[in-house]
């Protein structure tokens, strides 16, 4: 696809990724300079994010099919389906194994004291479905209402399965497949322009969250959060160990070439906002398949939350902690299995990890008041969780692009 991409993007002679690390050092000092007065500034950010929900679900949409459609034969298709979503769903448990053993070894909410239940600060969490609902919840009854809803998933598995079907009659499809290209190669653009502001994006947002909440909560909360930025530290070098182990090749110059992906993820919170920034880098810098990358990004982005993951099982170990609930091997099995469910759940859902934690503590019987203790300082984990998240996403996106053989080995380990 033609065009400048926003990695090549450059203000002043600054690199995009240079532009939003600066428009989030200044909003940390406009907002701790200007206190509650920089409240206001939010408005940047939430007109970037209205901007991206515009056009995020065409673009999973289409991409997706554009990348199906791309793989001439069925089992290449089958292959790269299966790898990945194997890869992603396996991630994701080890992701949660991770947060409940180091909530067990760094125990962040021993000593830690907040309301009991009937008295506690009441935030609404919502109702996280039952499983059965979960899974039947992904088939869209019709596919204009997942769109306008952002049902993400719904537009996942309705493009997988267009995808399918325009394989099967290949013949009769041709000029559908080429509009769809068309479309998609729109709807990039259309993200690439966006992301131009998101500088600025993340200057309001930050400088908004600072004034309004300051540091008193971030302290107050301090184990818990450096908890869970150490686990997603350690998940994102677990990352490296899966391209070497699995890829058979050196992670590092996927680590240099990553970068302007990791601090667009840090600074927006959004992998949707991030999905163009780190196909691209995965495309232009790395040699990975323009159908690898057009498939399997979206897919994870839409599944594939081990930031979130992980963040779910320290969670639930730490309000067991502080409620004081000792819990069995019974306990640990079910909480694999619902922060895995909540993890896939909560993408592309406002705040979709604190609802689906009310999901993970009620399946042990922890109460759920204490949810909102977290509130002041979700956001900042949150730039953490995102940059795992979408690490992952293109570590795996590389790992199973190299494993069918359509990865440029040659492009890969250029120098930048």
């Amino acid at each position: 696809m033609a065009g400048a991409s926003p990695a090549e993007f450059t203000v002043f002679g600054l690199r995009m990724w240079h532009q939003v690390a600066l428009g989030l050092a200044l909003g940390i000092t406009v907002g701790y300079l200007a206190g509650e007065d920089a409240a206001w500034l939010a408005i940047f950010g939430t007109i970037f994010f209205k901007l991206i929900k515009m056009v995020v679900a065409p673009l999973i949409f289409f991409s997706l099919i554009a990348g199906i459609t791309s793989l001439t034969e069925s089992h290449h298709f089958k292959g790269i389906a299966f790898k990945g979503t194997f890869a992603y769903m396996a991630t994701a448990v080890c992701a949660v194994m991770l947060g409940l053993l180091l909530g067990n070894i760094f125990e962040p909410g021993v000593g830690i004291t907040i309301p009991t239940p009937d008295a506690a600060v009441t935030v609404p969490v919502g109702e996280a479905p039952a499983l059965s609902a979960f899974l039947m919840g992904l088939i869209p009854e019709n596919i204009i209402k997942a769109m306008s809803h952002d049902t993400y998933l719904q537009i996942v598995i309705f493009a997988i399965f267009t995808g399918i079907v325009m394989n099967n009659i290949r013949g009769e499809t041709a000029k559908v497949k080429e509009i769809n290209q068309e479309l998609a190669h729109i709807t990039f653009k259309m993200i690439e322009w966006i992301v131009r502001i998101a500088p600025l994006a993340v200057f309001g947002f930050m400088a908004s969250m600072i004034g309004t909440t300051g540091f008193d909560v971030i302290m107050s909360l301090m184990q818990l959060v450096l908890l869970v930025i150490g686990a997603c530290f350690v998940q994102y070098l677990i990352f490296g160990l899966l391209i070497a182990i699995f890829g058979r090749m050196s992670p590092l110059p996927f680590y240099r070439k990553i970068i302007t992906t990791q601090v667009m993820a840090f600074s927006t919170s959004s992998s949707k906002a991030t999905l163009t920034t780190a196909m691209r880098e995965l495309q232009d810098k790395m040699g990975v398949s323009q159908s690898s990358s057009n498939f399997m990004m979206p897919l994870g982005a839409c599944i594939n939350m081990d930031g979130t993951a992980i963040y779910l099982g320290i969670a639930a170990v730490f309000f067991a902690q502080v409620y004081g609930i000792d819990l069995s091997f019974a306990d640990y099995m079910t909480l694999i299995l619902t922060s895995t469910l909540g993890s896939i759940g909560a993408a592309g859902i406002p705040s979709g990890s604190i609802i689906f934690m009310g999901m993970v503590l009620s399946s042990v019987g922890i109460p759920m008041e204490g949810i909102a203790i977290l509130l002041g300082v979700d956001r900042i984990m949150d730039m953490f969780r995102t940059t795992v998240n979408m690490t992952g996403d293109a570590a795996i996106t590389l790992i199973v692009d190299k494993s069918e053989g359509s990865l440029d080995m040659e492009l890969y380990n250029r120098k930048l």
